[in-house]
């Protein structure tokens, strides 16, 4: 049986709906229901009596609407490629794709990539349309070439203040605007220096896409991989150091779009760096000390990581009705009463639980489950040189002795 594709979803460029194709055209000229911001209803010929539907804050609520017309003919009228952080992927959550058929015209990214002379492929690409600007802070090493989509005309300030205060300062923003149209317009400065110039006082489109060059050497740079420096965390001791937060990492296997719980979390290291391994990782840090859950987020907001979650409490209670991760690490507490058990039953088939230990209880706790539940021990014996009068002596970290189990 044929599904009836009641739903089409068309981006427009800057040229409007002459710059359509046929069928685009005919999409629109053919629905019963047109779908759309301001801007885009405001193209529809001044006579045109459809019944509109304008999208409204939460959008949520003007999707269920949308879907009151299941059946009929419905256009959504988009900017630019509607699964380039557009509607469509919106739309794609609640209506299957055999519903609807989806036109795109050119994003941004492309038409700024065509202006610029820059492979798309070899860009970092993100939105900040109502995201934190602390998302690009995990995006920034030497030579990187950014494209950012911007919440409103104030975006190239934020992020050029973002820049220098981390620094880097030096780096080259390009601000494009209404591309493809008769008012494109485009304007270059620096990071450093942009609230010095009269680009801080332009008057840009709320529409506007970013295009920022980093320089190709900083001291400010960090790794993606695991095991950051530990001067990159404020912490009150409750660390997990960083040779131990590599191979930690390693053993809790990252995956893109895997959620892990931190358990335990201290200052936040191990979900921090579990979601830098890659944007669409996730993690929920569950931390019962009010101190240090501040630290976790003013550590992931530094780290690029704001969307890291946090939930307050004592595990294992805190733990219930939270979502189910492919991985958990219990950095402390490991000793609680029914802790690793509540863990290992909440975790999914084929997960990764890791536990680290540096009490002899705690070590004993994961001997007795290594006993029952098989998986790997590992100890970790860490010397750093350090200053021992005018010369360097080697001064032992406590050891830390690992589980690391797969569930079957």
């Amino acid at each position: 049986m044929m599904i009836r594709k009641w739903l089409a979803v068309v981006g427009i460029g800057e040229d409007g709906l002459p710059g359509l194709t046929p069928i685009a055209q005919s999409l629109v000229e053919q629905a019963q229901v047109i779908v759309g911001g301001d801007r885009h209803l405001a193209m529809l010929p001044s006579g045109d009596r459809r019944q509109k539907i304008r999208w409204t804050s939460p959008i949520e609520n003007s999707v269920n609407e949308l879907l009151q017309y299941c059946g009929q003919s419905v256009c959504v009228l988009a900017s630019g490629d509607p699964l380039n952080y557009g509607i469509g992927t919106t739309l794609l959550r609640r209506v299957a794709i055999d519903e609807m058929i989806i036109i795109p015209a050119p994003s941004a990214f492309s038409l700024a990539c065509a202006r610029l002379g820059w492979s798309l492929t070899e860009v970092e690409t993100l939105s900040l349309c109502g995201r934190s600007p602390a998302l690009l802070n995990v995006a920034l090493y030497p030579g990187a070439r950014l494209l950012v989509l911007s919440e409103g005309n104030h975006t190239p300030g934020v992020v050029a203040q973002l820049l220098t205060e981390h620094g880097w300062g030096e780096s080259q923003m390009t601000v494009l605007q209404r591309m493809g149209g008769e008012q494109e317009r485009v304007a270059v400065g620096s990071a450093a220096t942009w609230a010095e110039q009269d680009l801080a006082n332009l008057n840009f489109a709320d529409l506007n896409t970013l295009a920022i060059a980093l320089p190709t050497q900083s001291s400010a740079a960090l790794s993606r991989l695991a095991g950051i420096p530990d001067t990159a965390y404020h912490h009150d001791g409750q660390l997990t150091k960083r040779e131990v937060r590599a191979v930690t990492l390693a053993a809790l296997a990252p995956q893109p779009g895997q959620l892990l719980w931190d358990v335990g979390a201290g200052c936040g290291s191990i979900g921090i760096e579990w979601m830098r391994s890659h944007s669409r990782c996730w993690a929920i840090a569950i931390e019962q000390n009010p101190d240090r859950l501040q630290m976790i987020a003013d550590n992931a907001i530094a780290l690029g990581t704001p969307n890291l979650k946090l939930v307050t409490g004592q595990a294992p209670a805190a733990l219930h009705d939270l979502p189910e991760p492919d991985a958990i690490f219990i950095g402390g507490g490991v000793t609680v009463a029914a802790m690793v058990e509540t863990c290992w039953n909440a975790l999914r088939s084929g997960g990764h639980l890791v536990v680290n230990a540096v009490t002899v209880e705690s070590e004993q706790t994961i001997l007795q489950w290594h006993s029952q539940l098989g998986g790997e021990l590992t100890r970790i014996a860490i010397q750093r040189a350090e200053p021992v009068g005018k010369f360097l002596g080697w001064k032992a970290m406590a050891p830390v002795t690992q589980w690391r189990v797969v569930k079957r």
